[in-house]
């Protein structure tokens, strides 16, 4: 089983894909990573010779990925919260931070509904 920045990657899938199970890689990083250290994307990852792996860990050398990438977005997202501008007091309230509606919607940030009244169960 490979072992990549900390991941065990899936046997039976291709790396192409495999790699994307990295935190901080996706499709087109995995495609570059993988043309970068001379490695077959169709291969599967249970057939990736020590070699061909050395080789796709010393081509991810210039990524931030997994561990790294976790603590930099949450400081960063703690910056935003500290400074006390827009996107950090919605990130505060647990509210959509893009500009997204929330007089419908937007179930997921806010969680499930609050009733307000029991004359709004009884009419649902």
């Amino acid at each position: 089983m490979a072992r990549i920045a900390g991941v065990d990657l899936p046997k039976e899938k291709r790396v192409e894909i495999g790699l994307t199970y990295i935190y901080g890689i996706g499709l087109k990083s995995s495609q570059k990573i993988l043309k970068d250290a001379g490695v077959n994307p169709d291969t599967r990852v249970k057939d990736l010779t020590a070699e061909q792996e050395q080789a796709i860990r010393k081509a991810m050398e210039g990524y931030t990925v997994e561990g790294d990438l976790r603590r930099e977005v949450a400081l960063n997202i703690k910056q935003l919260v500290e400074m006390g501008c827009y996107r950090g007091t919605r990130h505060r309230k647990g509210l959509p931070v893009r500009g997204q509606r929330t007089k419908t919607n937007a179930r997921t940030r806010k969680g499930p509904r609050k009733l307000v009244s029991k004359s709004k169960a009884a009419t649902k």
